[in-house]
């Protein structure tokens, strides 16, 4: 494992259209381009031990840090502070376009999954393949208020905290605080120590985070409305269009607020070749819990590519 305080930096940064993403890259410049994608609340540290593994098998690594977090900042100070799903997908095209990459394999979790499963099901010519912990997370809206298991339901209080002016105010004064309670509940056997949480943490101390945030969680649950930008996105998504694109879907069987499954919930979603894998002790922030089982998932999404195109 990779010493605590490794930091990946410095972070580049380039303009997309709405943002000026920060983002840190290693590789050779003429292999397959991989672009890692955090979640929330976490960094591109989740990476931090998968890019060496991926630029030493010959791949051009891409980590951005998405909205909301760490260097990356919006260009203008009126554009919505926007977290919904549409977003996120869109930003992954904005930083290939200004990056003048073609295709890229998506892999992520958590947020970063959401922006590449929006990525692959509404671009599937950019992306190459997926790579995706917990299967498909676009977000069916419509259903948002359809409840769950109430034990599900109890591990996702931030979901609902975040609904509210108290939650508001309480992510504002207690950015880590929230993060840690999440991170713990969310990898119950990863022991992560102080420098791990604040080496990431410092990504939470952007000026958009809680903005960014508050809208992610009140538009998945149908409480606040999309930016106009991304109306025409959010209606496409409504449909819940599947991923063609060759993908590998991970669970870690110690994930504490969303179970593993076989894959077969999620199958009707992948239209493409697809392997699915339960990962032992690996709780949500999988890439860093187990970067070499998530690095060999990028590998073989690469192989599955290779197969399709009968290369």
């Amino acid at each position: 494992m990779t010493a605590p305080f490794l930091r990946l930096e410095p972070a580049r940064s380039v303009r997309t259209d709405v943002l000026d993403v920060a983002y840190v890259e290693a590789g050779p410049e003429d292999g397959p381009v991989t672009l890692l994608l955090h979640g929330f609340p976490y960094d591109i540290h989740s990476y931090v031990d998968v890019l060496p593994l991926l630029t030493r098998a010959g791949h051009r690594v891409i980590v951005p840090y998405l909205r909301g977090h760490g260097p990356t900042r919006f260009l203008d100070d009126t554009t919505e502070r926007s977290g919904q799903q549409a977003a996120l997908g869109a930003d992954v095209i904005g930083l290939m376009d200004a990056l003048n990459i073609p295709q890229a394999i998506l892999a992520r979790f958590d947020w970063g999954g959401r922006a590449a499963c929006v990525a692959a099901a509404l671009w599937p010519e950019r992306c190459t393949a997926l790579v995706t912990v917990n299967s498909y997370l676009i977000q069916d809206i419509r259903r948002a208020m359809t409840p769950i298991r109430p034990d599900l339901e109890a591990g996702l209080w931030y979901f609902f905290y975040f609904l509210t002016e108290r939650g508001r105010a309480g992510l504002t004064a207690n950015r880590r605080e929230v993060a840690r309670v999440i991170w713990t509940r969310n990898s119950p056997q990863w022991s992560f120590d102080d420098a791990v949480f604040e080496r990431a943490a410092a990504a939470f101390d952007n000026p958009d985070y809680v903005d960014v945030v508050i809208h992610s969680y009140r538009h998945r649950l149908g409480a606040a409305p999309g930016a106009p930008r991304y109306e025409g996105l959010e209606a496409r998504l409504a449909a819940l269009p599947p991923i063609t694109v060759p993908a590998v879907t991970l669970d870690g069987l110690a994930d504490g607020n969303f179970p593993a499954t076989d894959g077969r919930p999620s199958a009707a979603q992948f239209a493409g070749p697809r392997m699915h894998h339960q990962v032992p002790s690996a709780g949500h922030n999988l890439p860093q819990e187990v970067p070499h089982a998530f690095a060999r998932a990028i590998l073989e999404a690469a192989d599955l590519r290779r197969y399709a195109l009968g290369d």
